[in-house]
């Protein structure tokens, strides 16, 4: 695998790891591992007016996975469900070379990823963790 693709500045988001750590009384919570690589995310939110006021994670996983993960934590409040999912939506895009990244300038980082698409669900994993916390809520 290419050096660019563990870039600083990634080594740098995943090392911060922003929202690690756990919410004392969390509205959602999910857990997913991935069958391929062995990553395993554990994502609780808390919500406020149907948005998400804090956000924690647990990341057993990669670089990426962390690093996605810890991006979540730097930006992902003020997000309602349907935001979450278009996000991932456009995450999967962008990875997949149909769409620029979306939004967050910290997006642009996960771009050397597109030519190995074994790793894109290491990226994809915490964004679909939390629309799984997202989604939990609802049936709760």
């Amino acid at each position: 695998m290419s050096d660019d693709l563990y870039q600083q500045a990634l080594l740098d988001l995943a090392k911060a790891a922003h929202g690690a750590g756990t919410l004392p009384s969390p509205d959602g919570e999910a857990l997913r591992d991935s069958p391929l690589c062995g990553d395993r995310v554990r994502m609780q939110v808390a919500l406020e007016g149907g948005r998400i006021r804090a956000i924690a994670h647990d990341v057993k996983g990669c670089l990426l996975c962390r690093a996605a993960a810890s991006l979540l934590g730097l930006h992902g409040a003020g997000l309602d469900a349907a935001g979450a999912g278009a996000l991932r939506d456009r995450v999967a895009a962008t990875l997949a070379g149909s769409e620029p990244p979306p939004g967050w300038p910290e997006l642009k980082l996960f771009e050397p990823v597109r030519p190995h698409r074994n790793r894109h669900g290491c990226v994809l994993l915490p964004f679909e963790t939390l629309l799984a916390a997202l989604d939990s809520q609802t049936r709760a």
